[in-house]
């Protein structure tokens, strides 16, 4: 019950966010995420979006203000036609934290699933497994190869 009480009652405004520890300043985080949507054109949301009632924007990576909490990070599933919300920020000076937050349908924003909506930890299982094989994977193998470079 406590449990239940306390998933209903999650304080912040991603309390269900999937999150990982990296052990990497923030800016190296990033710049490992940049080059990897470089390298993987296919994950990056290079298509405009749009909200209902408005004309077509792009959805870009970064800080809402100078002074914000998270470093908002979108990939792409084109062959889903999903957008994919994550967020960085530093837990440290040595140490981030990593988010996959949420899910689009489609290109028109306001479709937004939260990653860990269902209360039932399996119904969440199929989304976080395909974020860590498309995405993840890729952040950690390329972690691991600067780490063994230098």
């Amino acid at each position: 019950m406590f449990y239940l009480g306390g998933w209903i009652l999650a304080p912040g405004s991603y309390p269900r966010a999937e999150t990982y520890e990296i052990n990497l300043p923030e800016d190296s985080l990033i710049q490992i995420i940049n080059q990897i949507k470089l390298e993987n054109p296919e994950l990056s949301l290079s298509k405009k979006v749009k909200t209902p009632n408005s004309g077509n924007f792009s959805l870009l990576d970064g800080r809402k203000d100078e002074n914000g909490y998270w470093y908002s990070i979108y990939f792409y599933y084109e062959n889903k036609n999903q957008i994919i919300h994550t967020w960085t920020r530093p837990k440290n000076e040595n140490s981030t934290t990593f988010a996959f937050v949420g899910i689009n349908n489609g290109l028109t924003l306001g479709n937004w699933k939260t990653v860990n909506e269902s209360f039932w930890w399996w119904k969440n299982k199929p989304e976080i497994e395909e974020f860590e094989a498309r995405i993840f994977r890729l952040i950690n193998e390329k972690i691991k190869t600067k780490h063994n470079k230098g």
